[in-house]
């Protein structure tokens, strides 16, 4: 199929973008303008004729959002860094190994070479993988308007449903700041989907922090394919007692997603795989957690 006729305007800079939105947002506030970067889910989305924007604003070539920073206690991520790059590139993955193994469930390498941090961020899918990383890591999401400035959103409050973000229509998404996993912290990602590469079912993502005796000093875990957004399970409240056990994450699985609604045709198959996939995810960050210290050790 074909889209829907639309106009195409192509930015030469991210101020030049601010501007084109805030000239479409202003003109007409019935105007629906979207931002094209990798195009790997909009594009789709437009030849199903499922999103009809009238306009486009390209942003694909600003290259000073495909950068990097390394800081101290975290990492800029522009929002033009490709799926691929957070996947392969190995400095990325020893600072936010999480990150790394949520982009490398993306889809297949052809999506993953042309998908961007800031496109999957803003296109809100409660299914899609990069969401929850950023929102397991309390991430920062830096959005500009050619009106009213800069503002920094937290993860958890950047996805109001699905598809629907707390951006302005005057709003571009350009860096993310990422804290950088920490010493004594270790990760886990499980996804389940009918095959590899294909539309995720439900995922499990988290980070546990393990004191040097073993014991659990602090866990933050989130699913996707839960609810209407990515959600946060994890309750501060329930606290780990002695050295876990493979019992201890079944329990804490089936604590956190006892009152899932998911909205499939299958709520109960969705949370049992939402269950299976969290218990899996808390064990494999306990023992990469674990394996590190004695590494270092």
């Amino acid at each position: 199929m074909k889209p829907a006729p639309f106009a195409y305007l192509r930015a030469r800079s991210v101020a030049e973008a601010l501007e084109m939105l805030g000239a479409s947002a202003h003109r007409d506030a019935d105007a629906h303008t979207k931002v094209l970067a990798g195009g790997q889910s909009l594009l789709t989305l437009m030849n199903l004729r499922l999103a009809r924007p009238d306009q486009l604003v390209d942003i694909g070539g600003l290259m000073e959002l495909s950068r990097t920073f390394e800081d101290t206690d975290s990492v800029v991520l522009g929002a033009l860094v490709r799926h691929r790059t957070l996947e392969t590139d190995p400095k990325l993955g020893k600072r936010l190994p999480l990150v790394a193994a949520a982009a490398g469930q993306i889809g297949h390498v052809a999506i993953r070479n042309r998908g961007t941090l800031g496109g999957s961020l803003s296109h809100a899918d409660p299914a899609a993988e990069l969401p929850l990383a950023m929102l397991v890591h309390e991430a920062v999401i830096h959005v500009e308007s050619a009106t009213s400035g800069r503002r920094t959103i937290r993860a958890e409050d950047f996805v109001e449903s699905i598809f629907t973000t707390t951006m302005q229509a005057d709003e571009l998404l350009t860096w993310v700041t990422v804290p950088s996993a920490r010493p004594g912290q270790g990760w886990g990602f499980v996804e389940f989907a009918p095959r590899i590469g294909d539309y995720a079912q439900a995922g499990a993502a988290c980070l546990v922090t393990v004191a040097p005796d073993g014991s659990v000093a602090a866990i933050r875990a989130g699913l996707l394919a839960a609810a209407d957004r990515p959600l946060v399970v994890s309750e501060p409240g329930d606290e780990v007692s002695g050295i876990p056990t493979h019992e201890t994450w079944e329990r804490l699985a089936a604590h956190w997603t006892r009152n899932l609604e998911p909205l499939t045709d299958d709520p109960d198959h969705t949370r049992h795989l939402c269950r299976a996939a969290l218990s899996q995810a808390l064990a494999d960050a306990y023992r990469r957690a674990r394996t590190d210290q004695e590494e270092a050790a």
